[in-house]
């Protein structure tokens, strides 16, 4: 399932006092219940496709490997993969990882580390990102257009968001869609983690909505040198930014952008 799953669903469309029948594509929505080493960590919405980058993803930006290597991934956990339908994936380290702590709650499409973890407790797991030369302003206002064009999934239903890794030119390395905002992220951090891409030194991520908390806290885990972000960010996204020491930019159209983070940068 590479690319993400569609659907097509009979509609009616209004236009202008007019009412037609057609099929519309819809991108479809489901469960993934992660594992690590068979213990259950979060259940999130997903968009099926790239799952075990999205799992192997989730449990490295929210700190659950603490350093252990993915040994596999494979779907069931509780059952055959086609029991299961494809939405259970394991994480194996041989046991090497922590114990983990389950989220209480289902990870919606939209809502990622939903409170769950303060600036203060993000700074005692991650150190500040040793200073490295900064992705020049003019492509970082190339990005989004350059990853506008690898968006097939919203093309087709217009209803998923778009992660992306890119290098210091601005050429996408990794592009993914999901209905999460957070999931597209993991998905992205899981590819380069499992091809042994970490830390992201000198590459910058891009985001196809606003900048959070907790997008600013995958970047940071990741090691990315810069966020990109076509809308804007929170204010605690930014003190984040600035306590990592990663180049924020939002509302990043055309040939302009807001640079957040650091606080200033020269011309």
């Amino acid at each position: 399932m590479p690319r993400g799953r569609t659907e097509n669903v009979l509609t009616t469309t209004y236009d202008d006092g007019a009412l037609t029948r057609s099929p519309d594509e819809l991108i479809v929505e489901e469960p993934l219940s992660i594992r690590l080493d068979d213990a259950l960590v979060a259940t999130t919405m997903r968009t099926p496709g790239h799952d075990f980058e999205l799992a192997a993803g989730f449990c490295f930006t929210d700190g659950l490997l603490a350093g252990a290597p993915v040994l596999a991934c494979r779907y069931c956990g509780t059952g055959s993969a086609v029991d299961t339908e494809f939405n259970v994936v394991s994480v194996e380290t041989g046991g090497l990882a922590p114990v983990p702590t389950p989220r209480l709650t289902t990870t919606t499409s939209s809502c990622g580390l939903c409170g769950s973890t303060t600036l203060d407790d993000l700074a005692e797991r991650l150190a500040p990102m040793q200073a490295t030369t900064p992705i020049p302003l003019e492509v970082l206002a190339t990005v989004p257009e350059r990853i506008r064009g690898e968006q097939g999934l919203f093309d087709a239903t217009g209803a998923v968001h778009a992660a992306a890794a890119f290098d210091g030119r601005g050429t996408p390395l990794v592009v993914r869609e999901d209905v999460g905002r957070h999931n597209a992220v993991d998905k992205v951090v899981g590819r380069l983690l499992l091809d042994d891409g970490l830390p992201a030194d000198g590459l910058g991520l891009y985001v196809s909505g606003r900048a959070s908390f907790e997008l600013v806290q995958k970047a940071w885990a990741a090691g990315f040198s810069a966020l990109v972000a076509v809308s804007a960010p929170t204010s605690l996204a930014v003190a984040t930014a600035r306590r990592a020491n990663l180049t924020l930019a939002g509302f990043v159209r055309g040939n302009r952008m807001n640079v957040y983070a650091p606080e200033w940068m020269e011309g």
